[in-house]
């Protein structure tokens, strides 16, 4: 072989391997992005869930300050049962106040079902258009339960409510999972479309805007969309992950964007690339402790729920591996994970964990 047919030989190997390369940055997921949390100030986290047949609020707290070992507080029992719609209340998600309420004022929303009341093809066709709603000011006190109507009589059901604080609107963006049937079918018997992603603007968790599509993939039915800002310390910044579950392949994945919530989304490992199949309700947070970390639970709905996985590149839908599951408990269902510091923790424990 003559220098030149080595030199040749080189430069493409050299060029094939910059060729697997991953832009991170075209993902949104620059280095100072992904060394996030790692927050001295945090001693905890609080989870809220459902549990399976029990469609009630259940509060769950870390042992100390570790993300995936959690103790039941007011000795199992829900802290709150609902009084209005169907009396249940699944996918319960707490929401911390954003703006002006930032530390100030937290919100916990929820489906309004109670399975154990209906079928699940009647929840989907004559299901309820509202959600729940409770708000406190210190965590421990929750007030002011209401069951707000965000769609009308064309939808099939509201699922899975969540909401995230928009810097770039100044008002919370709250969104759920519907179907819709013509308005010739006002009984709702024929075939509905694919269910799709809505939102609408909130300042109050009381009046709502116009509710709009977000995400809507039709024929592919989607549902269970939440969202992890990549600098939760940057009440200002852009830069977002969201993870919601394919239903029509019963499959979880995760998208990320550098430019908002609604900028430029990519699903990095194309259109088939997953995280987990045969699961749902994805709820993810930052570690306290570990720069860069994110804790992301699965349900495994057919089996026994709520499953912890980690990672330390979490705009991959590759690379997440399960966690050990020595300290978390069993049939914890779609809910959310808030950390806390420790005068938050020590209230809740001292409320509830004896």
């Amino acid at each position: 072989m003559n220098l030149l047919s080595l030199t040749l030989l080189v430069s493409t190997w050299a060029w094939a391997c910059s060729a697997l390369v991953i832009d991170t940055a075209s993902l949104g997921l620059h280095e100072a992005q992904l060394a996030q949390r790692g927050d001295p100030s945090l001693a905890g986290y609080l989870g809220v869930f459902f549990l399976g047949t029990d469609p009630y609020v259940y509060f769950y707290l870390s042992n100390g300050n570790n993300p995936i070992s959690f103790k039941a507080l007011n000795k199992g029992s829900p802290i709150y049962k609902p009084t209005k719609g169907t009396g249940g209340v699944r996918d319960p998600t707490i929401i911390p106040g954003g703006g002006s309420e930032a530390g100030k004022k937290w919100y916990i929303i929820g489906t309004d079902l109670n399975i154990g009341k209906t079928t699940w093809d009647a929840a989907q066709r004559q299901g309820s258009k509202g959600i729940f709603v409770w708000e406190s000011t210190d965590l421990i006190n929750w007030v002011n339960e209401r069951l707000v109507v965000v769609e009308d009589n064309t939808a099939g059901m509201v699922w899975a409510p969540e909401a995230i604080w928009d810097p770039a609107k100044g008002q919370y963006l709250v969104h759920w999972a519907s179907k819709f049937y013509p308005t010739s079918d006002p009984n709702h018997t024929g075939n509905p479309s694919s269910i799709r992603i809505r939102y609408a603007y909130t300042s109050d968790f009381r009046t709502f805007s116009t509710p709009q599509t977000y995400i809507d993939r039709s024929p592919t039915n989607i549902i269970d969309l939440t969202f992890l800002p990549l600098n939760p310390s940057n009440s200002t910044a852009q830069s977002f992950l969201r993870f919601m579950k394919d239903e029509s392949l019963k499959t979880v994945f995760v998208e990320t964007s550098a430019t908002g919530l609604f900028g430029i989304w990519t699903r990095a490992g194309g259109s088939s690339a997953i995280i987990q199949s045969g699961v749902e309700g994805p709820a993810a947070y930052w570690d306290n402790t570990t720069p860069g970390k994110v804790h992301l639970l699965l349900d495994f709905y057919g089996s026994d729920g709520y499953r912890p996985y980690e990672s330390s590149n979490p705009g991959s839908n590759s690379g997440w591996t399960a966690s050990s599951r020595a300290g978390w408990p069993t049939g914890l269902r779609h809910g959310s994970v808030l950390p806390v510091d420790q005068t938050v923790w020590n209230r809740l424990n001292s409320k509830w964990g004896s």
